[in-house]
């Protein structure tokens, strides 16, 4: 079977100069492209900077990897969520943009589905397709760029799938959007449930992302019941590795906690964590974000009372980490963590809609 053909974002610049100079253009178009495609981030069709041919031709040698399924906005117009269909085998990927009165940041999916069965989360619930390759991940960041009227500073890989298992992909698309995109290293955030080597890979990296680690638990019972890979990778290796990457980068690295009533959001609960993070040897001490359940179909829990929520954070606080209680952003719209999931199955042959989701 033969390569599928490079998608819109897929190439790098050696790779499109190649193609550029097989036209017989000269070197400059090379620059111009770019400069519409990373710089200013418009689609290709608007960019006026090429002749009329040539962009008709790279448009069409260069197609985007993905289809618009559907577009919701959440009533507050803060957040717009994109289900995408590949062109290539149909795999579905969401994307998120949220927005704030200056900037955007974009939460990006890094696989079609996810294989690591968190029993909370809607796209473990939906079981693992494939991997994206780089160039389907850095197309999210441009075409949210394109929907956002605020310029997108930043970038957290926390959509559909774990990012830590596909690595060289996921890694490729990070130094893409650092040296095409021009986006701080520092505004780009790799989220991880404990993929162990695939920390310590990170930990050797020269770009200094930050990591935050999904935890969700204090103690190794209760995680493995919430995440099944600390049964592989316990929570002593998954810090030991956190504070690798936080050495190297000297960075600060947050805790992702996801608070389940009667599950894991008791004061008890709140002091073993702090107690258990106090001992972590990470640059710059812990700081956990609270992040109240959302709703899944899937799982029957629901979120403590924004009371109690506020309660552990005080007392991780007393214990002197650092915690804040996140935002829930885009629940209306089924866009926020841990509610990704491919959506609509969609016939062989069947038209792609655009319209809004409801």
């Amino acid at each position: 079977m033969s390569a599928p053909s490079p998608s819109r974002y897929g190439l790098g610049t050696a790779e499109l100069e190649t193609l550029i100079e097989s036209w017989g253009e000269p070197r400059y178009r090379v620059e111009q492209i770019t400069d519409a495609l990373y710089r200013r981030r418009v689609p290709l069709e608007d960019a006026t900077n090429l002749p009329k041919v040539l962009r008709a031709r790279t448009t069409e040698a260069l197609p985007l990897a993905f289809d618009v399924a559907t577009e919701a906005t959440s009533t507050d117009g803060e957040t717009i969520r994109w289900l995408y269909e590949s062109v290539r085998d149909r795999a579905q990927v969401e994307t998120v943009l949220m927005r704030s009165e200056t900037r955007a940041s974009v939460c990006v999916s890094s696989q079609a589905g996810c294989a690591m069965a968190c029993t909370f989360c809607a796209t473990g619930q939906a079981g693992f397709e494939r991997h994206l390759d780089a160039g389907e991940i850095v197309e999210q960041v441009v075409r949210a760029s394109h929907g956002s009227p605020q310029p997108v500073t930043h970038a957290v890989y926390m959509g559909m799938g774990e990012p830590l298992a596909n690595y060289d992909e996921v890694w490729t698309s990070v130094e893409r959007l650092h040296g095409d995109l021009g986006m701080s290293a520092r505004h780009l955030t790799i989220s991880t449930v404990g993929v162990v080597p695939g920390m310590l890979r990170l930990a050797k990296e020269r770009l200094p992302v930050t990591l935050a680690v999904s935890l969700h638990a204090p103690d190794d019972e209760l995680r493995s019941q919430l995440v099944p890979l600390n049964a592989r990778y316990p929570i002593a290796a998954v810090l030991d590795a956190a504070a690798e990457v936080a050495g190297a980068h000297g960075r600060r690295v947050s805790f992702e906690y996801a608070c389940i009533a009667g599950v894991n959001d008791t004061l008890q609960q709140a002091g073993a964590l702090a107690r258990l993070l106090r001992a972590w040897q990470g640059v710059g001490g812990a700081h956990v974000n609270l992040i109240p359940l959302n709703p899944t179909s899937g799982f029957s829990g629901r979120a403590p009372t924004r009371a109690r929520v506020r309660a552990f954070a005080e007392r991780l606080r007393e214990a002197g980490i650092g915690a804040t209680v996140r935002r829930t952003r885009g629940v209306d719209i089924d866009a926020a963590c841990g509610q990704l999931r491919s959506r609509h199955p969609i016939a062989e042959g069947t038209p792609v809609s655009t319209t809004m989701e409801p």
